[in-house]
């Protein structure tokens, strides 16, 4: 039992890395102009990220990739008057954008880059983020191996690729010839991934002793973790486990729940549970909240309080299991058609081998269970919030129908039905994720001093996150003319500028090109056979 523990460990460990083997890495930057000697943005209405409202119009002035002035240079409604503003010298790059909105560039922490499996080349991921403002993505697990990893970043560092800014989160354990099964070897592991260059580690779960020799040893390097707490671990090792040890930040909510448990201490699974089995997985998964300690008890408050004050941050990826709740919704979204690669749709059709792809038999009575426990689960993670605790918003996209870019949008909406407001919601997408990285004095605000990542879109995304979607809002006229508005205009990285649309429309290329390359068409899942042959294929 030892020999099938430390092997099922070790799997658990380094699972994406065997299902993201290398893809293709992005060519040189062929994009974006800049960075500039000084770069003046006119007439911009200023959503800063810190919780501020909108301010406007202002200027906003950038030196290479440093914000050095920002000036509120006159009233709502009321013309400029051209003294009150910073004068163009010769050689400044001017950008116009009167009655438009600014952000802070997106944080994305939970940005896997894709693998083979999902068919998703690298610079197909990193345009689908930059055309819907992710200017920074955490790695979590490196599944293109940390040396991969590392190269991409440092070319983004650069600005050589078109890209996001890159941390690479290494799955423990990823490169040890051996399964890490004593606390010796967890410290060193940790010790030889921090001289490697990673920005943390993302765990699963292990023995205690283990995680907690390795989350220590890493809290004391200085590197920061996150931690899924996978259900083979858990029983033994919960949030609050991972918390006192030095874990900086959860991701799902996996861990959560069993930390809340005040009746029992393991997941109430039927006898003929199997892990491996994700229909069995995702289906018990989606009944684990209403196990917990109800909202507002003794235990609750217990487990809050005490995550509170070792200023821990939740990752929820709500977006990620919407598929649960609603199938349907996930797999008929409208980008698909365009923006989804034909191997990337094949990965997510059902599948008792692919990750993510469990629809064995899923229908109304899972999915009613799923938005019973989302009720739950939006209700601590809100309630964290307000009380000051640290939430923050990731995708973990290229999985169950989740679309790089869009789903992350798709997160600050279901962020916003947990109980945000829309400012807490960007904040939540710059300010507040900067902070979990470590990187709130050079990230995550519009504010001197800081890098220049920001988001500029002719659409106010206050009034409606929609607004943000490449694919855009749907709005009727006067006239009673059905039109899209929105997206992303511009997403400024390191005072990079990039047209979010352009990048977008190669996305949509690379996805036509591959389209024709097979002759194939999207198709539903059990539908895809058509006049005896595969729809979809090149035969």
């Amino acid at each position: 039992m030892k020999k099938i523990s430390k092997i099922l460990t070790l799997f658990v460990a380094l699972f994406p890395f065997f299902l993201n083997a290398q893809i293709e890495k992005a060519p040189p930057r062929a994009e974006g102009e800049g960075q500039f000697n000084r770069l003046i943005i006119r007439g911009i209405n200023l959503i800063n990220g810190t919780g501020s409202p909108m301010q406007g119009p202002c200027d906003i002035v950038v030196e290479k990739n440093k914000i050095v002035e920002i000036k509120i240079v006159g009233y709502p409604g009321v013309p400029i008057d051209p003294k009150n503003r910073p004068q163009l010298n010769a050689g400044d790059k001017e950008l116009d954008c009167t009655g438009m909105y600014m952000l802070p560039g997106f944080v994305d922490m939970h940005g896997h880059i894709g693998g083979k499996s999902q068919g998703t080349p690298a610079e197909y991921v990193y345009k689908l983020w930059l055309g819907h403002g992710i200017t920074t993505i955490r790695d979590p697990s490196a599944g293109n191996g940390l040396d991969w990893t590392l190269d991409q970043k440092m070319k983004s560092s650069k600005n050589e690729i078109t890209a996001p800014r890159i941390l690479a989160y290494t799955a423990f354990g990823m490169g040890s010839k051996e399964s890490i099964t004593t606390a010796e070897q967890a410290r060193t592991w940790v010790e030889e991934n921090a001289k490697k260059g990673a920005d943390g580690v993302k765990f699963f779960g292990a023995r205690p002793e283990v995680m907690e020799a390795a989350l220590r040893r890493n809290k004391e390097l200085g590197l920061r973790s996150a931690c899924h707490h996978a259900q083979v671990d858990v029983a033994r090792w919960n949030v609050l486990s991972s918390a006192r040890a030095g874990l900086t930040s959860m991701e799902h909510w996996y861990g959560l729940p069993e930390a809340l448990f005040d009746n029992q201490t393991i997941q109430d699974y039927p006898a003929d549970y199997n892990y491996s089995n994700e229909q069995n997985r995702f289906e018990e998964a989606g009944k684990l909240w209403k196990q917990a300690a109800k909202q507002g008890s003794k235990r609750w408050n217990e487990v809050m309080d005490e995550l509170l004050k070792l200023d821990f941050t939740i990752d929820p990826t709500f977006n990620i299991y919407e598929a649960n709740r609603e199938l349907m919704l996930a797999r008929r979204s409208e980008w698909h058609e365009e923006y989804t690669l034909p191997q990337l749709w094949r990965f997510y059709q059902p599948s008792r081998v692919s990750h993510g792809s469990y629809w064995q038999e899923w229908g109304t009575e899972q999915e009613v269970q799923w938005k019973e426990n989302y009720k739950i689960w939006m209700a601590f993670v809100n309630e964290y919030k307000n009380r000051g605790g640290r939430v923050t918003a990731g995708s973990d996209s290229g999985f169950i129908f989740q679309l790089y870019g869009f789903a992350y949008i798709r997160e600050l909406e279901l962020l916003r039905e947990a109980g945000f407001h829309p400012l807490e919601v960007i904040r939540a997408a710059t300010l507040k994720s900067a902070e979990a990285l470590g990187m709130a004095d050079k990230i995550g605000s519009v504010e001197v001093g800081k890098l220049a990542d920001m988001i500029i879109m002719e659409e106010n995304p206050l009034k409606n996150l929609k607004n943000l979607y490449g694919t855009g809002a749907i709005r009727l006229t006067e006239k009673n003319e059905v039109i899209r508005v929105g997206g992303v205009k511009y997403t400024i990285k390191d005072g990079v500028i990039y047209d979010a649309k352009k990048l977008l429309d190669d996305v949509k290329k690379i996805v036509a090109d591959a389209k024709k390359k097979e002759n194939f068409e999207i198709f539903q899942p059990g539908m895809e056979k058509k006049g005896g042959k595969i729809q979809g294929s090149k035969d």
